[in-house]
């Protein structure tokens, strides 16, 4: 049994998400609703969930109202929110989970199973890190400017996207090189870096390497690889060397 909370200020998304969790997910879970930080406070004074669906956006006091008053959580949280691009960065790049409205049942069953793999394979992440991280991003002025946070199996680890040299895929992990810094593994894909990293001119120059470009120094003669500030040279595939030219404005 899964206890879940349900935030949110809509009740029909409270509604419609009680029903989902009720009736559709593989797990028996019971739910409880709360449509203010306020009355989630109260009710989590008689009830612990194990999962709390958090919206971002609800007047007076928000989701990260929330974050900032429930410190050292014992409970995974989702945020539910519609599309809204900066808070949806903010919360990818510190590592946390959501789900987009209307919510979608399939996305809302991976969630519960992410929940129930942690508390299987029984996964501490510092959760408080990573929703301290959060809120620092969201009063950031630019989406530039957030702080990523990056699991690794010795645990999560915090930079800019300026401490990033490059990215290289090591089967189902990613080798990151940092500046000044000794490289590390993180337990998510090549791909996962790639879709948070494209619009902050980060280029994937090859299916194993993703290179931030504002290091890249210079481009051989022949366009097979960029060497880097840090004396690198990363390779160049020939299905990315059209890709690469336009990105570096080298036509």
């Amino acid at each position: 049994m899964i206890n879940a909370l349900i935030i949110d200020d809509e009740i029909k998304a409270r509604l419609i998400l009680a029903h989902y969790l009720e009736t559709q997910m593989t797990e028996k879970i019971d739910v409880k609703h709360a449509e203010s930080v306020n009355e989630a406070l109260e009710v989590m004074k008689n009830y612990e969930p194990g999962i709390v669906f958090l919206d971002v956006e609800m007047p007076y006091r928000n989701g990260f109202d929330f974050l900032m008053e429930r410190k050292n959580p014992d409970y995974d949280i989702v945020f539910t929110t519609a599309y809204n691009q900066y808070a949806i960065q903010a919360i990818r790049f510190s590592a946390l989970d959501y789900l987009l409205k209307p919510v979608d049942p399939g996305e809302l069953q991976f969630a519960i199973d992410r929940h129930l793999e942690k508390v299987r394979e029984k996964i501490q992440a510092p959760k408080q890190e990573l929703f301290d991280n959060l809120v620092e991003n969201i009063q950031r002025k630019e989406i530039k400017d957030f702080r990523l946070a990056v699991p690794s199996s010795e645990g999560v680890f915090f930079f800019t996207l300026d401490e990033i040299l490059r990215l290289e895929a090591d089967k189902n992990y990613t080798s990151i090189h940092l500046v000044g810094k000794r490289p590390f593994v993180s337990s998510k894909t090549l791909k996962h870096f790639d879709e948070m990293l494209g619009d902050f001119n980060f280029i994937r120059t090859h299916k194993s390497h993703l290179v931030n470009s504002r290091y890249i120094k210079q481009v051989s003669h022949n366009n097979q690889y960029v060497l880097l500030a840090d004396g690198s040279q990363v390779e160049v595939s020939r299905r990315k060397k059209e890709e690469v030219q336009q990105q570096l404005n080298l036509r």
